[in-house]
């Protein structure tokens, strides 16, 4: 059956590709080639666009209707570089010939055969095209920093100037020159906005392309580009032009300070700094707890109270000094102490480094497990093949099997779910209840306030008194401080107990014990650290 054809012509209009034939003799050459070699055209795709990236609109659609082919289809085109300049649309035609959708690839300047040396030279060709159109764009790169260098404006030229191609640079326009300058002199006298600028330009004969004033955003980027002093801002970087300027330096800063002027936001209304403000709630009748400034022993005082906002209340101000001191006394009972903190986090470290080994071991013997139940299946299916074994035993023992390797498996993927998960959020809430303790010292009220929230829960003021719950894990941190300091006493007691008795026996022997009691320990130790997981 003959193979027909797709016909692509391309021609890019976003880069100067003067070597390449225009649309129009691609497609003479190509009709030409065709009915000299007897190819069936059945179909043309012609379109002006870059080959560079992906995206191409219509070579996309030739693809897409290659692939809903039912038969086999045939490509012809100028050259491969016609077809694909990126990886991704060259991936893609090679991609159609490895599964029979492109039979054939025809080109009056480049030989290609459906063949492993076929398809080689052709990946060749798409990636010579690349590094063409890769060279390329890093050309134009250099060649846009040689022309600033130089001092010539590298683009097209902007309002009141217009490009001169005999010296590769622009120059001032005879007459949008001068209403630029008469523009940027009465904004910087003051007479004009925005606004009212592109309604004068507009007087004066400068539209937009539509033919509206132009729009504000314009002005401002009018009024702002520096190029009208003669100096080019490219990618950040400042170059000196060599082009004649439009705008004087002095009127040029004297628009920029105006410009300025009128972009500083309205003042707006003060706000007090009061950092406790929706912390705490009212205990009596469950307002919201504000501020406000008083007097008070000669100055000038925060205090907080209750907003009263549902009806009669009798609790009274409590001063800011006084608030914040109840709050630290607070953040004292869930604080950490250094020698604390650093011998518990020590212990995780040892329950991370045993859990690590814990669970390598369990990895290890499960997967163990799983191997040697696969096995068994293994050899279960062949002594039924075989017909070692009868159908009633292999299906029961088969279901056992795999019944117990399911299990294995779903012990596997919860172990892989827990792990030791619960070893990073321990040594982060051991750290957070350190950092309470220099809280408590700190005068930096909003982070306060901010810890305040987190470790406690029913936060109220009542009768001038904080009162609120400690959330879990944090309420484990006084009772183990009460523990320890019923540890304490007890040993103090101890201590005074044996002295006493040590007094008597001197008196009685007149002489030091030779064989003294050894004293109770003075604080308790964090050996009791698993108390707080």
């Amino acid at each position: 059956m003959k193979t027909k054809f797709f016909l692509y012509a391309r021609k890019s209009t976003e880069d100067e590709e003067r070597q390449v034939m225009s649309i129009e003799a691609q497609l003479a050459e190509l009709a030409e080639y065709a009915k000299r070699e007897g190819l069936e055209v059945v179909e043309q795709f012609v379109e002006s666009k870059s080959a560079k990236k992906p995206g191409r609109e219509i070579f996309n659609r030739m693809i897409e209707k290659i692939k809903q082919s039912r038969e086999p289809v045939g490509l012809l085109a100028w050259h491969p570089d016609r077809l694909a300049r990126n990886s991704v649309d060259g991936g893609q035609i090679i991609y159609l010939i490895d599964i029979g959708k492109i039979a054939s690839l025809r080109f009056p300047t480049f030989w290609f055969e459906p063949t492993p040396q076929g398809l080689f030279m052709l990946q060749v060709a798409f990636g010579q095209s690349k590094y063409y159109s890769d060279n390329l764009s890093e050309n134009v790169k250099r060649g846009i920093r040689q022309k600033l260098r130089r001092g010539e404006y590298p683009s097209k030229a902007p309002l009141g100037y217009v490009n001169n191609p005999k010296t590769r640079n622009i120059e001032p326009d005879p007459i949008k020159s001068k209403i630029v300058a008469k523009a940027f002199e009465e904004f910087a006298q003051g007479k004009h906005t925005l606004k009212s600028l592109g309604e004068r330009l507009s007087f004066w004969g400068v539209v937009s392309k539509t033919g509206k004033p132009l729009c504000k955003a314009t002005i401002q980027r009018m009024l702002t580009n520096p190029i009208y002093i003669g100096v080019i801002v490219h990618n950040g970087e400042t170059y000196e032009g060599k082009f004649e300027p439009i705008v004087s330096r002095a009127t040029f800063e004297a628009v920029q300070k105006i410009l300025k002027a009128r972009a500083k936001p309205r003042k707006s209304r003060k706000r007090q700094n009061f950092p406790f403000v929706g912390l705490l709630r009212c205990g009596e009748c469950g307002g919201a707890i504000t501020a406000q400034f008083a007097k008070g022993n000669g100055g000038l005082y925060r205090y907080y109270r209750c907003t009263k906002k549902f009806g009669k209340c009798s609790q009274h101000y409590l001063r800011e000094d006084l608030l914040v001191q109840q709050l630290k006394n607070l953040l004292q009972k869930v604080a950490l102490c250094e020698d604390w903190a650093k011998k518990m986090l020590a212990k995780v470290d040892e329950w991370e480094r045993e859990q690590a080994q814990s669970s390598q071991s369990f990895a290890q013997n499960l997967e163990r497990k799983i191997k040697e139940t696969e096995e068994k299946l293994d050899k279960l299916v062949n002594a039924f093949l075989d017909g070692i074994i009868e159908r009633e035993i292999y299906i029961k023992k088969k279901d056992e099997l795999i019944k117990q390797k399911t299990e294995l498996l779903q012990k596997k993927s919860d172990f892989g779910r827990r792990g030791n998960n619960w070893i990073e959020p321990l040594r982060n809430w051991i750290k957070t209840a350190h950092h309470a303790e220099k809280l408590a010292l700190s005068k930096d009220f909003y982070e306060i306030k901010i810890f305040a929230e987190k470790v406690g829960t029913n936060r109220l003021l009542l009768n001038k008194k904080i009162i609120f719950d400690f959330v879990r894990p944090f309420d484990l941190i006084p009772k183990y401080k009460e523990i320890c300091e019923r540890s304490r006493a007890s040993a103090r007691r101890s201590e005074q107990s044996n002295s006493s008795q040590n007094d008597k026996c001197r008196i009685w022997s007149g002489r030091r014990d030779s064989n003294p009691r050894p004293h109770a320990p003075k604080a308790c130790t964090l050996n009791h650290l698993s108390y707080f997981p």
